[in-house]
């Protein structure tokens, strides 16, 4: 097994992607060949002048940018309890990662880095996402993990949020893959979310070095990431022109499952999620969908995906069944469910308590919505 500083020390070079990392690898140029060559072969591999200028003054021992990065990159590691550089070739990468065509040659973790080898979905979706939607993805996010499936996400706000908080709050580890160094959470309002992550045994997750700030050409390299080592992506509410459907084309790139829930067809955010339907993506109204689809790959018994979420098996009363049916799916006063009903204001609003109770319905402060 190579050095795992060679490792980062290829990783480190200028202008060298992961693609073409990995193409001079199945070519048999390990890090500890590519480090070790001369330069009158390693002028024959093509490398860019940046790339090779940057080799050359590393093999020799030079100040340079390899060498300032790598510095960086073990000082993090020593400094920090619960921090690991894990390569390619170590045991812990994620094995399904490792069959993309532009795999990082190295990942940055903090926290547990055996959970990175669990079987998962990555959950994504809009940051300025509906009540619904947050509570889809919690509630989705939730019953994946009871039945074996690790969630990694982004740790954006909104719906990356709401599917590593349902981990969380049933202590099961979640992974978070940032767009930055792993030393900068980003954003930072999600700093007590992120450390509840490494508190339940999950981890962050980046092939960024240290140090490394929020661009916005990250994003998509991170996304590739969270698609990569997925059994499939679930996307919660998108626009058609997101980040969000840019993971969930990567990942059909990828060969992973792809699964959308449908949404209102007046609401931007149902239009990337119904796009994606139409492309192939398998259509989700409850995690026993995806768990059923996927379950032969887990040895997982779609029989055992048994969570109902028609409200008919709640029992409810008459009146009650009257009222739920009276709602749609967007935001409704209590007027408007009243005078849809023919409820009075009076007895209704107990009536929505229950429903509110039973998980069938949510109250905002602008009104309810049905869920």
């Amino acid at each position: 097994m190579c050095d795992p500083k060679d490792w980062v020390a290829v990783a480190a070079l200028p202008d060298l992607g992961a693609a073409s990392l990995k193409r001079l690898w199945d070519h048999g140029w390990t890090p500890e060949k590519l480090l070790g060559a001369a330069c009158t072969d390693l002028q024959r591999l093509g490398l860019k002048h940046t790339t090779l200028n940057a080799l050359l003054d590393y093999q020799s021992g030079c100040d340079g940018v390899v060498k300032s990065r790598v510095d960086k990159a073990l000082a993090w590691q020593r400094s920090e309890s619960a921090a690991f550089i894990v390569s390619i070739t170590d045991e812990r990468y994620p094995l399904l990662l490792r069959e993309l065509a532009d795999p990082p040659p190295i990942l940055f973790v903090k926290g547990n880095p055996e959970c990175l080898n669990l079987p998962q979905i990555g959950v994504v979706g809009s940051r300025n996402a509906s009540v619904t939607g947050v509570r889809q993805a919690a509630a989705i996010s939730d019953y994946l993990g009871e039945h074996g499936l690790c969630i990694n996400s982004g740790l954006a706000l909104g719906i990356d949020a709401a599917a590593h908080q349902a981990s969380v709050d049933k202590q099961k580890p979640t992974i978070a893959v940032f767009g930055t160094g792993v030393d900068r959470v980003y954003p930072g309002t999600n700093k007590t979310l992120a450390d509840q992550i490494i508190e339940n045994n999950g981890a962050w997750v980046s092939e960024f070095f240290p140090g490394s700030a929020p661009y916005a050409a990250n994003f998509p390299r991170r996304n590739r990431i969270i698609s990569g080592m997925s059994l499939g992506i679930l996307v919660v509410e998108a626009a058609l022109r997101s980040g969000s459907l840019i993971t969930a084309r990567m990942a059909m790139e990828q060969n992973r499952e792809v699964f959308a829930i449908p949404g209102p067809l007046n609401n931007p955010l149902s239009k990337g999620c119904h796009q994606l339907i139409r492309e192939g993506a398998v259509l989700v109204e409850a995690g026993m969908d995806i768990v059923r689809e996927i379950g032969g790959l887990l040895g997982v018994l779609a029989e055992s995906a048994e969570m109902q979420v028609d409200e008919s098996n709640y029992q409810l009363e008459p009146d009650l069944q009257r009222v739920l049916a009276s709602m749609g799916f967007e935001l409704m006063t209590a007027d408007q469910i009243s005078n849809h009903s023919g409820i009075g204001i009076a007895k209704l609003s107990s009536m929505l308590v229950e429903l509110e109770l039973k998980g069938l319905i949510n109250q905002t402060p602008m009104g309810y919505v049905r869920l």
